[in-house]
């Protein structure tokens, strides 16, 4: 028996809203911000072509300009980029683990890029520490297959 407000069988569609799967990494690097050059991390969480999270209890804004560099890969391989903070986490949700930062790469060539994202095919992703967005329009589209 179906009770009221359930279909049977639906499944909902999850929400990807990243365009790369973040690993979890603890890697050494140094995160420079770019007006006075002052070190704001030294230590990654998670690890994506496209960003990465550090450890920072820094007061930073949204946008805000920084120097990354950071060594990956079996081939000892330096990374170096310009990157702007994408958010600043507060360290205050259950499953955080403290003040963080979130960085989005703006200079890493192409190359460095498609380096970075074979290494990190081999590292396992961080565990979800929230539920994943229910994607509304593919969940309804999948109803009218």
């Amino acid at each position: 028996m179906v009770q009221p407000g359930r279909v049977e069988g639906l499944k909902f569609v999850h929400r990807n809203d990243r365009r790369e799967v973040r690993r979890a990494v603890g890697l050494t690097c140094q995160v420079v911000r770019e007006r006075d050059f002052r070190l704001i991390a030294d230590q990654a969480v998670d690890l994506s072509p496209d960003g990465m999270l550090v450890s920072s209890d820094h007061e930073l804004e949204v946008g805000e300009g920084l120097i990354v560099s950071f060594k990956a890969t079996q081939l000892g391989l330096w990374f170096d980029t310009d990157a702007c903070v994408a958010r600043v986490i507060k360290g205050r949700r259950p499953g955080d683990r403290g003040p963080g930062i979130g960085l989005s790469f703006s200079s890493l060539d192409r190359v460095k890029r498609l380096i970075l994202r074979g290494h990190l095919r081999r590292v396992p992703p961080p565990l979800p520490r929230r539920i994943q967005r229910i994607d509304w329009t593919a969940t309804v589209r999948s109803l009218t297959r």
